[in-house]
């Protein structure tokens, strides 16, 4: 991201473990978040403690360099507690000896979230994180003693039991179980007294656990990273937009639909904000392609926002943008953190120059993000193999085609261009293209489409290449797994190695610039 980008992008997010030198900011997050305790806030030697005992559990969100959530944690042997067992027996009344390094349980002590931040969904991107952290750890679960902070209301009305099965229900919203429910956690039992001065809750407390499916109890494994990565994919309906308004109302749909199968990246087809160019009809298409352009920013800080608050990588397809006097088609990758990049499409159609006057970019490059190492090539880029394996030879994993096809034929090309290049470069290929009609539209009048994930074709991948793949020319989304060892298996062990055996003694393809 450039100087100029971060200036301008509301939020910079970073999640990471906590230092003692955030101990200011812990204090003053309590202090908003928990006014009733009375300036009962955790102290910097426990803090401290707690970071020099477990420090890959002590974890935080910062916003341009200042913690805004933090999640505390440590392991127990959790058959030493059982199910009945008060807060202050499970945190040793603040000296925390119950941490075991050899224990199979992640216990949450602690989850602030600052008030002024709430609606991002920094709670759910720490859960997140806890979940990564017991799976890397090898640890049978999560366990929680979660508030009930909303039975006081209904203390007259109902029993515990009656009141979990209303929020269950959703009869009743209290904000703390409704979320823990939301993150996939159960209910093991209700606790009283757990924490005994918790007047909001009447004294009560729910135990909650979230299981670790690929627990294994005879294997603890330590710093092992990511090795999946969950990618949404819309097929997207191009359909008359009443105003700006009404088309962030279908981006969000999806956005939201998505992130709650905890996608790690979310990508959108080519000048899917093509709708907006209905209000300039009357205008020349050069003209009107100029118009909507004058929309482009608003959409990209925009899916920044979305990148941010649903905690997911957005692929934000590609918009037209006028800069210097010269009209570009760029794809913007708006990272969950806050941060965005840009690729401008290097080939344009003769329709895209004949119709618009569009004029390519002079670069490709390879993200990084927090789960893989991406390229986006744009559309008509994808049938150019050249660009494919320069993005190869920088280590990336996930390639990302957002396209726009009027008829079958043209889609054709993306599509089996799109495979090979997941062949040849020892990749996953993502297609994200449009379907539906936009009436006097031009260039985007009609559209032909089925998005999909293509993988390599080797003895560790499906035996037609194809991971996943939408309804052609219907709405749809895809969810689809990819497993990223399995590419640094095949680079190196692969029936064929196409990275490893070119003969670059005899050829090579580089950038010129």
């Amino acid at each position: 991201m450039t100087e100029k980008q971060e200036e301008n992008s509301p939020h910079l997010l970073v999640t990471r473990t906590l230092v003692l030198d955030d101990y200011d900011r812990i204090v003053a997050i309590m202090q908003k978040c928990y006014p009733m305790m009375k300036g009962d806030v955790w102290l910097k030697s426990q803090i401290k403690k707690l970071i020099r005992i477990f420090p890959e559990g002590q974890l935080c969100v910062e916003d341009r360099g200042e913690v805004v959530a933090f999640a505390l944690s440590i392991i127990v042997d959790y058959k030493k507690y059982g199910d009945s067992h008060s807060y202050e027996q499970i945190i040793d009344d603040s000296n925390f000896g119950t941490h075991t390094a050899d224990g199979d349980v992640l216990y949450g002590i602690d989850v602030c979230v600052d008030p002024d931040y709430r609606g991002m969904r920094l709670g759910r991107r720490l859960y997140d994180m806890r979940k990564e952290l017991c799976e890397s750890l090898n640890l049978r679960s999560i366990v929680a003693g979660g508030r009930i902070p909303n039975y006081h209301k209904y203390k007259d009305q109902y029993t515990p039991k009656e009141y979990i099965q209303k929020v269950r229900h959703k009869e009743i919203y209290d904000p703390v179980l409704y979320f823990q429910m939301s993150n996939e956690f159960h209910v093991r039992k209700i606790l009283k007294n757990y924490i005994p001065y918790d007047k909001a809750s009447g004294s009560y407390a729910v135990l909650i656990e979230w299981n670790n499916i690929y627990y294994n109890e005879d294997e603890t494994v330590f710093g092992n990273q990511k090795n999946f990565a969950r990618i949404g994919v819309v097929q997207w309906q191009l359909r008359a937009a009443r105003s700006i308004d009404s088309f962030f109302e279908n981006v969000e749909f999806f956005v939201d639909a998505v992130s709650g199968y905890q996608a790690d990246f979310l990508v959108f087809p080519e000048l899917f904000n093509a709708p907006l160019m209905a209000e300039f009809n009357e205008d020349n298409a050069a003209k009107a392609i100029r118009k909507l352009a004058q929309y482009s920013n608003e959409i990209r800080d925009k899916m920044v926002e979305y990148a941010v608050s649903y905690n997911i990588n957005i692929i934000a397809g590609s918009m037209p943008v006028y800069e210097d006097e010269k009209l570009y088609n760029v794809a913007y990758l708006c990272r969950r953190d806050g941060s965005y990049e840009a690729q401008y499409k290097i080939h344009v159609t003769p329709a895209e120059r004949n119709d618009w006057g569009m004029i390519g970019g002079d670069k490709v490059q390879v993200f990084e993000t927090d789960t893989a190492k991406i390229g986006i090539l744009i559309c008509y880029d994808s049938e150019f193999p050249e660009l494919g394996r320069i993005l190869a030879d920088q280590g990336m994993e996930i390639l990302f085609v957002p396209f726009a096809t009027d008829m079958h034929n043209g889609y054709n090309r993306v599509r089996v261009c799109s495979m090979a290049r997941a062949i040849e470069n020892e990749c996953y290929v993502v297609i994200s293209g449009s379907v539906g009609n936009l009436p006097k539209v031009v260039n985007m009048d009609i559209q032909y489409g089925q998005s999909a994930v293509f993988s390599p074709s080797d003895f560790a991948f499906p035996h037609n290449a194809i991971v996943s793949e939408g309804t052609p020319n219907t709405e749809n989304t895809i969810i689809a797994d990819v497993d990223l060892n399995d590419l640094k298996h095949l680079h190196m062990h692969g029936s064929v190695r196409n990275l490893l055996d070119r003969r670059e003694d005899l050829y090579k393809v580089k950038f010129k610039k």
